[in-house]
């Protein structure tokens, strides 16, 4: 008898917990089973990251977006986020999000380093044309990859998704590949990607990588690159507000609250925008697009330059970037090209060179960009234009 009322209880109990999950306001709940936090989501899917699942084969696993997939709707508390100068990536569009485990919160460090973002925490940020021509329907939007950055307690990890014909799904690739894509601009102009790459693992370490001795022992981290207080500081359109986005990350408890914002001096502007001035322009550009492997301990370390805007501002900034410093020992450069930047003389300027070139052994960034970013090679010769002559 016991056994049947024991039988009879837990049919009870199992029925009662299937009626409630039937409640269109239900909180669901997943276990992250590396941090052991419990994660609620009261939307229709749950943001479930299982750190020690991830990567997951295929974007919509991760339940980051509402309705179709491909019109990037974000969920519960998948914060949007827009660097105020954006890495140019052979003129895609990007949607960038941020996702933080409940409980959890980043850490502000300095203007200048990126946010510190804790275990479980996932930056996504997806890569699209609009007005594609060799698509059907011609005109249509295209996305063509979505890159997630995943903080384990190990360290960050990479997840590249790459878009299936359809816009349905993208799925888990991380050998990297090229793909074609023609599109017209806002101006009109039909412009085209012949090979635009979609990178592999090596490829995202290489711009990611932080190299470090940590106890005597030398080791190799990755970390993100746009997520600095520095680039966030400006006022971002939310739909139902606009507002500051790092008081937003603090008002969504994403963020520790006991900072400052970053002063205008030592905030990022948008290289894009004619009305700032042309020297905060390309600082801004170089900091987004160069000072991540161009600092200590980052790959680029051993040129002489220093990018990051904080290092571009003070009385030695122009050595920073270049401006009459020798290119000793740089590859095999034409000899005019004897200075990275040689004050009124573009064609005499390897900085300049290097981003006016699609050639491979010589082109700058290494990697992301396969075509000539004319908008900012323009600027940059505006600028040179602009410098005193070397002493």
């Amino acid at each position: 008898m016991k056994k049947n009322y024991l039988l009879l209880f837990t049919l009870l109990f199992v029925f009662s917990i299937i009626s409630c999950s039937k409640n269109e306001n239900e909180e669901y709940l997943s276990i992250d089973s590396e941090s052991k936090q419990i994660i609620n989501n009261n939307n229709t899917k749950a943001i479930a990251i299982d750190l020690s699942q991830v990567p997951y084969p295929k974007l919509s696993d991760y339940h980051f977006f509402v309705g179709q997939l491909k019109l990037q709707q974000p969920g519960h508390k998948v914060l949007p986020y827009l660097p105020a100068s954006v890495l140019f990536t052979d003129y895609a569009h990007k949607k960038r999000f941020v996702w933080l485990p409940p409980g959890t919160k980043a850490t502000y460090n300095s203007d200048t380093t990126i946010l510190e973002l804790p275990v479980g925490a996932v930056l996504i940020k997806s890569f699209y044309y609009d007005n594609v021509q060799n698509v059907v329907p011609v005109g249509s939007t295209r996305i063509i990859e979505t890159r997630l950055m995943i903080r384990k307690s190990t360290g960050w990890i990479f997840a590249e998704y790459v878009w299936n014909t359809e816009q349905t799904e993208a799925y888990l690739d991380m050998n990297g590949s090229t793909t074609s894509i023609t599109w017209i601009d806002e101006e009109n102009n039909t412009k085209t990607v012949p090979e635009y790459r979609i990178p592999n693992e090596v490829q995202c370490i290489i711009c990611h990588k932080k190299q470090e001795t940590i106890n005597g022992v030398f080791v190799t981290n990755h970390i993100p690159i746009g997520i600095k207080p520095q680039n966030l500081n400006f006022q971002y359109n939310y739909g139902t507000e606009t507002v500051n986005q790092l008081t937003k990350w603090i008002q969504t408890g994403y963020l520790n609250s006991n900072f400052s914002l970053p002063t205008e001096n030592a905030t990022t502007v948008d290289y894009s925008d004619t009305s700032k001035p042309l020297d905060l322009r390309v600082r801004s550009y170089l900091d987004i697009n160069c000072a991540h492997c161009h600092q200590n301990n980052r790959h680029c370390d051993y040129r002489p330059m220093r990018f990051a805007y904080s290092e571009t501002g003070a009385s030695n900034g122009l050595t920073n970037i270049g401006v009459c410093v020798n290119t000793v020992d740089m590859q095999s450069f034409a000899p005019a090209l004897s200075k990275i930047i040689t004050p009124g003389n573009i064609n005499r300027s390897m900085l300049y060179h290097r981003l006016n070139t699609t050639n491979e052994a010589f082109r700058m960034p290494l990697h992301g960009r396969t075509v000539i970013h004319t908008e900012a090679v323009n600027m940059i010769e505006q600028w040179i234009n602009t410098l005193q002559p070397c002493p």
